[in-house]
């Protein structure tokens, strides 16, 4: 971009003076780092609304009239046009990012969210439900790409993975509200039993898009658009009190810029630079903990969990809605030691503990269908299912629950912390764009195959996908590094230190020799 980096020192009355008409946010919000760190979290529960709003009608009788009884392969085809608009929503972050800022794409998504919803509330055919879905996908695509970027640039390092972890928290209190929001007008007869939750999911990205406009915009993006002395004064409101002086500002505003003037003389910003030597690396890194939360088997759990409790033996409807209940609330609870430890614990323990416990009870679930289930007819469908056999009903339900409660614990926030915080700045927008992009590609691809993979290979999915976070967890120990309490500049020092395929041999501190101007070989 050829832009200089100026270098703007002001005192804390002068620059009072110079932003009062500048300063278009609220300082008392932007001093509170846990509220302008988890507001825009709401975007990432938007992903969660979609969920719920799905898996929570997949047995109500009026939405498959509506959609024309659709089989496995277009049930299954429905639920992916959503994470396909996402694929596309989230490329698109790597651009609107750079150009309009990190709030303003934040509400962006917010609007193009209340779209989509308005589609599908008003569906009366598979196709428009088909298209309400790809647009709130693009919704969901941008917001879970910005949102952690957002949150990584506006916070200190020592709460930086507690904040931006809320994005799954937000998640999962997405799937939680809307899910009783479903079960509540499952009672209703026709049609407003699922119009209604669709209609309602608007109400959040409402307040999302007004209520972003008290908060700032990041720091880094401001310097790196040559608005440096709007940068200072909102660090100063961040961590400083309102005072630029601050020990603590002055050294981030700094590091901010010291690093921009560097990452200017790197040249251009596009998606190429994602292929230079000590880029790639780490696009590899972001890219693939996206593709291995999805292919962790979450989606099955989520989006399909009555058909795995189907599977299990527990029959009824109401019973099989209540049964799913206890895993989103599950879900939404056990989020929260990860919340407040993900700082102490680390990524890669994290990562390590996560995928070996998913892959084990994922191994358990699939043994006890494949020993105790046999074929039959549930609903007039086809299904592979436990008859007869109360207690491995039960052990299934069980290892269900304790499935969702280690990704919760362990990969589903770090999944979203690790990608926002190891990219250098010129890169960081597309990068994390790309790794989202990989999320959403992978929740497309899962989303369709699911219900067809139930429906032919049954117990032997299970499997697959246990077999899937096995080798996750070989990856995660040789190549993933560990990041935590480090800020963003410091990070670009850890990947200077090589290791590409020993991460578990670098220390808690970071070789001194190693710098963060000279990273060319990670």
């Amino acid at each position: 971009m050829g832009r200089g980096v100026r270098q703007v020192s002001l005192g804390a009355a002068q620059l009072q003076l110079t932003t009062w008409v500048a300063r278009q946010y609220s300082a008392k919000i932007a001093s509170n780092p846990y509220i302008v760190g988890s507001f825009a979290c709401i975007g990432g529960g938007l992903f969660g609304l979609d969920i719920s709003s799905m898996s929570g009608v997949l047995s109500n009788d009026a939405y498959k009239k509506a959609v024309g009884y659709p089989a496995s392969n277009a049930q299954g085809g429905i639920v992916a046009a959503m994470p396909a608009g996402s694929f596309a929503g989230a490329l698109c972050v790597g651009l609107l990012a750079d150009k309009l800022g990190r709030k303003k794409t934040i509400i962006l998504s917010a609007l193009i969210w209340v779209a989509g919803s308005i589609f599908q509330c008003a569906a009366v055919n598979r196709a428009m439900l088909v298209v309400g879905r790809v647009i709130s996908g693009i919704s969901v695509g941008m917001a879970s790409a910005i949102v952690p970027i957002y949150q990584s640039e506006i916070t200190e390092p020592r709460l930086r993975g507690r904040i931006v972890s809320l994005q799954q928290w937000s998640i999962t209190w997405g799937i939680l509200f809307q899910y009783f929001v479903e079960f509540g007008c499952s009672y209703i007869d026709g049609a407003a039993s699922f119009r209604i939750p669709w209609g309602l999911q608007m109400i959040p990205a409402i307040i999302l898009s007004v209520g972003m406009l008290l908060f700032p915009e990041s720091p880094r993006w401001l310097i790196d658009h040559g608005r440096d002395v709007e940068a200072l004064q909102v660090l100063a409101d961040l961590h400083g009190n309102g005072s630029p002086d601050a020990e603590i500002v002055q050294r981030e505003y700094e590091e901010i810029q010291e690093q921009v003037r560097f990452e200017h003389t790197e040249g251009a910003k596009s998606y190429f630079d994602l292929l230079k030597p000590g880029i790639i690396r780490r696009v590899g890194l972001g890219a693939s903990l996206q593709m291995w939360s999805q292919l962790s088997g979450i989606n099955i759990m989520m989006y399909y969990i009555i058909y795995v409790f189907q599977g299990a033996g527990l029959t009824g409807r109401r019973g099989n809605l209540v049964a799913d209940s206890v895993q989103y609330v599950l879900n939404m609870a056990l989020t929260v030691p990860a919340i407040i430890y993900i700082d102490k614990w680390g990524r890669r323990s994290m990562l390590l503990a996560g995928t070996f416990l998913t892959g084990f009870w994922l191994m358990l679930v699939g043994g006890l269908q494949g020993k105790y289930g046999q074929w039959g007819d549930v609903d007039g469908s086809r299904v592979w299912v436990i008859t007869g056999h109360a207690g491995p009903t039960k052990a299934v339900m069980v290892c269900s629950y304790l499935f969702v409660c280690s990704f919760a614990v362990t990969m589903g926030p770090v999944s979203w912390t690790y990608p926002a915080e190891i990219f250098p700045m010129r890169v960081r927008a597309k990068a994390v764009s790309v790794a989202t992009a990989t999320n959403w590609l992978f929740n497309f691809a899962l989303a369709w195959a699911v219900p067809p993979a139930l429906a032919s290979i049954a117990y032997k999915t299970y499997f697959i996908f246990g077999a899937f976070n096995f080798a996750a967890f070989v990856h995660v120990f040789f190549m993933f590094p560990e990041t935590k309490g480090r800020t963003l500049e410091e990070i670009e020092k850890v990947f200077a230190d090589g290791r590409l395929f020993s991460a578990w041999k670098l220390g808690k501190t970071v070789q001194p020799g190693a710098s963060r101007m000279s990273s060319k070989v990670c």
